[in-house]
């Protein structure tokens, strides 16, 4: 190419990358998607090119196209990388695929990035890939490479007290994560040093001190920013209108119809964060008829379709009552093509289950498009979850950030058990209710049953979930502990907490009562 041709091709890349980056300030990531394709086609070599086009497509929910451009992306910045000695761009590409929940092709990236420049950020990144990945014993090792280069950094230091945690070093991580706090470190590091300290203390069966540090942590979980960020309201709102508009002629509409059998439904796994779906979706994926979808927005996709399609705006209900036949098979076959293009066909032609846990507040979406679904509710003991979700530490968003302060816990917990006991008798759908204790005291006895509802054969895979979910990156906080054999020690840990369970006992006892657990404390 002479020289004129060679700048004519610049100008035409520049301009392209400039409209794209233009429409994703418009957050218009359709239009995003053609320049951006543009811009590949005139140089597909181009690293930004193929980086921005990659984002985009996953943003357009094409992940897989996405993603696949993204890491040709990374294979040309391991090249430049290698010549320039910088990795700064690699590492920011690693942490793009690692948003979009590639955490291997993101390992693959930055490994090459440590190696072309052996800086605090890349090992810190590497310990936080291989700790998603369960190799806590790598992850460590790089962690304390990177503790090497600032051994008084807040940040690094609390990491590395989590990985001596889920190391079993207990007594190490709880005098790093005291000398964090020592540290005048900020809100944040704070607010996750005081939720560590309560895990540790639990752990090592410290009780009396375990609510001192949680009730620290939510008194610090409102000066966070991405807390401040979360409209608090949205979740209840959201319930008023959903228990006003649904009703059984609603859910009912189409239930039977003959249509419906041109496109199948999904299966749903449900509950409420915390309740054991991440258990139950780690043994259904051991079987090879089964694919499963791991906290998507699938759903959230389905919401948005019909919010275009319709002429009413934002009011879900609305938008199906006026929608017909023609609507209701369109919105099923979006959301099959969504499926196709995130997970390839052979995900699509499986017994597809999609776990997204609270899922729970678009049961009444779900029945309407799909009344023909088949739903595994996950139950567990009200005040195990509300623990369990206390001490977990989440990333902020509409619902989970009333997961931040104790009674706001038991507060959502019982709004979202008080609208799915309002509408599941309303539903057409098929509904198995699954206690998670039975999973735990009677496993094979009990998954058999879940097994059957799917119309699935059992099979002795199933009991060892285990070692294929420790080879795999799972979304859930949980994802370490589905990675051990099946333990009993989080059945009625609230028992060692009985005391803190009076000032929420207005709030959950409905529901300890309603679900069949016991009200005793002994």
């Amino acid at each position: 190419m002479d020289t004129v041709s060679q700048t004519q091709s610049n100008n035409t890349l520049s301009a392209c990358l400039q409209r794209g980056q233009a429409a994703v300030n418009a957050r218009n990531m359709a239009e995003a998607v053609v320049w951006f394709e543009k811009a590949v086609r005139e140089n597909p070599k181009h690293a930004q090119a193929l980086a921005c086009y990659g984002q985009a497509l996953c943003w357009a929910r094409q992940r897989s196209l996405g993603l696949d451009n993204l890491r040709k992306a990374g294979a040309l910045l391991v090249k430049s990388g290698r010549k320039t000695g910088d990795s700064r761009q690699l590492l920011l590409l690693a942490e793009q695929l690692q948003h979009w929940h590639d955490y291997p092709a993101s390992l693959a990236l930055i490994k090459q990035a440590v190696q072309i420049k052996k800086d605090v950020r890349g090992f810190q990144l590497l310990a936080h890939t291989y700790a998603r990945l369960n190799d806590n014993t790598r992850a460590l090792a790089a962690s304390q490479q990177a503790l090497r280069g600032l051994p008084n950094d807040a940040v690094l230091n609390l990491q590395h007290a989590m990985l001596e945690a889920k190391a079993g070093l207990y007594d190490e991580a709880g005098a790093r994560l005291t000398r964090v706090l020592q540290m005048a470190a900020g809100e944040e590091q704070a607010f996750r040093a005081h939720k560590e300290l309560a895990k540790i203390h639990d752990k090592q069966r410290n009780y009396a001190r375990v609510f001192e540090h949680l009730h620290a942590a939510a008194a610090l979980a409102p000066l966070l920013p991405e807390v401040r960020k979360q409209e608090a309201g949205f979740v209840y709102d959201l319930l008023a209108d959903y228990t006003a508009g649904f009703d059984a002629e609603l859910l009912r509409r189409w239930a039977g119809a003959e249509w419906l059998k041109q496109t199948r439904a999904p299966v749903f796994l449900i509950g409420f964060f915390r309740s054991g779906t991440t258990l139950a979706q780690e043994v259904l994926a051991t079987h090879p008829d089964v694919f499963v979808s791991d906290e998507t927005d699938l759903i959230v996709a389905i919401k948005d379709e019909l919010n275009r399609m319709s002429a009413l705006k934002d009011n879900v209900t609305a938008q199906l009552r006026a929608a017909g036949p023609e609507a209701v098979r369109q919105l099923r076959e979006f959301y099959w093509q969504l499926v196709e293009q995130r997970y390839g066909d052979s995900a699509a032609r499986r017994v597809f289950i999609d776990k997204t846990t609270m899922n729970t507040f678009d049961i009444g979406l779900i029945n309407a498009v799909f009344p023909d679904a088949k739903v595994v509710f996950m139950l567990r003991d009200p005040r195990d979850i509300c623990l369990s979700c206390y001490m977990q530490v989440m990333a902020p968003s509409v619902s989970s950030v009333h997961l931040f302060g104790w009674r706001s816990t038991a507060e959502l917990y019982a709004g979202t058990m008080r609208w799915w006991l309002h509408i599941q008798p309303l539903l057409s759908l098929d509904v198995m209710t699954f206690r998670y204790e039975d999973g735990i005291a009677d496993f094979q006895a009990t998954f058999s049953r879940v097994f059957e509802f799917l119309a699935l054969e059992w099979h002795a895979q199933a009991g060892e979930f285990y070692k294929q979910a420790g080879q795999k990156f799972i979304a859930s906080p949980s994802f370490d502990q589905v990675s051990k054999p099946l333990y009993a020690t989080s059945v009625g840990r609230w028992r060692h907490y009985a005391a803190e369970f009076d000032a929420v006992a207005d709030l959950l006892a409905p529901y300890i009562e309603t679900f069949g657990y016991s009200a005793d404390v002994e």
